[in-house]
């Protein structure tokens, strides 16, 4: 007995050894194939400029930003299905506007492709613009409608804002950094140090990486096979796919109501137009995405749909009223959470737009306030 006790033992011990070389091997092939997906080989470019890697500081930056992005594998399969409903429209409007077609891989590292991605400078949507830019590039903002979140309106608004910064600076490189920091800022920078080349401007931290971080994901992206990304047909999102309908609104409409309209739901209508803040629409023509052939015979019903409405306006409007003071804000009504989060440990977009902004409420306390006998004590304590 004694002895099949020890062969027992031995069996056991031999197993885990087993298990524990199988799993170091296993590390060590990840940990190589990294190196060597690392490695950057001439030439490489940003919109046809050479991005200089054979000097050893280049080379440095864009290999680190690699093996970020490379350590985290969910991100790249999540930008790889995401493109692919994206990227067609990105990829086509920057073809009709005679523009660079790595401008798309901006995209990317701004809002990893996620409509409703803010910063902790109240930069939002797909391309992150703040809301000063936004309007001046045309887009509509406000309580209802926020046209950064629309990967239409904000692409459109995107290239025509890269086309004033090329003409500004006259380089992709440069627009980019104009685009991060801000136009003033990089003019202020290239004149006191007397330079233009990107790659040789100190510039802040976030927009020294950005061009590498644009430059890996576009390695990455364009060719995800070689790097050990092998997704199938059936892996991707769809392109999106839906009718555009016209939408005119007498007086405050309930979007339920134009869900109904359409054969959906309210929460597919806010996901298709994630631009549409709120639960209704103020009087006004507005242009709605709905899901594909929802638009044969929507007139019809919206018609009857809203005369019955407006014939009940006062009492339904009160429901509403109280109902949306019950029920929570929704995502895209509250603020942006705070995307980027400084320190050693690196984050993807997707991990951090669930993380909450109010973490240290509690810690805020206000201090007890003096009575007035203690104040009074203290004013004899002085006087004497």
């Amino acid at each position: 007995m004694r002895n099949i006790i020890v062969c027992v033992c031995f069996l056991i011990l031999g197993t885990n050894v087993v298990f524990a070389e199988a799993g170091k091997s296993q590390e060590n092939a990840f940990i190589s194939t990294m190196i060597s997906n690392a490695r950057i080989t001439p030439p490489v470019d940003f919109c046809g400029e050479k991005m200089p890697v054979e000097e050893a500081e280049i080379r440095e930056n864009i290999e680190k930003e690699m093996l970020l992005f490379l350590g985290d594998p969910a991100q790249i399969v999540l930008w790889l299905k995401r493109c692919s409903r994206y990227m067609p429209y990105i990829e086509r409007m920057l073809k009709q506007n005679n523009m660079p077609d790595d401008l798309k891989y901006v995209a990317v590292i701004e809002s990893s492709l996620l409509p409703h991605a803010g910063s902790a400078k109240h930069a939002i949507g797909f391309w992150q613009f703040i809301q000063p830019t936004g309007l001046r590039v045309g887009m509509t903002i406000n309580s209802e409608i926020d046209e950064r979140r629309s990967i239409f309106t904000s692409t459109v608004a995107a290239i025509k804002y890269f086309k004033k910064l090329y003409s500004d600076f006259g380089a992709w490189t440069l627009a980019a950094a104009a685009y991060n920091m801000g136009e003033e800022g990089l003019r202020n920078n290239i004149a006191f140090q007397e330079t233009n080349d990107y790659y040789h401007l100190y510039l802040p931290i976030e927009t020294q990486r950005y061009m590498y971080k644009i430059v890996a994901a576009k390695l990455i992206l364009s060719d995800p096979k070689k790097y050990g990304f092998s997704l199938e047909k059936d892996d991707l999102y769809p392109p999106l796919d839906f009718d555009r309908i016209q939408v005119e609104c007498p007086d405050e409409v309930p979007i339920p109501l134009i869900a109904k309209a359409a054969n959906t739901h309210f929460k597919t209508i806010k996901d298709l137009n994630p631009e549409m803040r709120g639960k209704s629409m103020s009087a006004g023509t507005y242009s709605f995405l709905i899901p594909k052939g929802g638009a044969e015979g929507f007139d019809t019903r919206y018609k009857t749909l809203l005369s019955q409405w407006l014939a009940t306006s006062t009492p339904k409007k009160k429901e509403v009223q109280s109902a949306d003071m019950l029920a929570q804000p929704e995502p895209d009504d509250q603020p942006p959470a705070k995307i980027k989060k400084r320190g050693k440990k690196h984050r993807s977009r997707d991990t951090e737009e669930v993380r909450s902004k109010s973490k240290s409420k509690s810690k805020l306390k206000s201090k007890p306030k003096k009575s007035d006998s203690d104040s009074k004590k203290s004013k004899k304590k002085k006087k004497r």
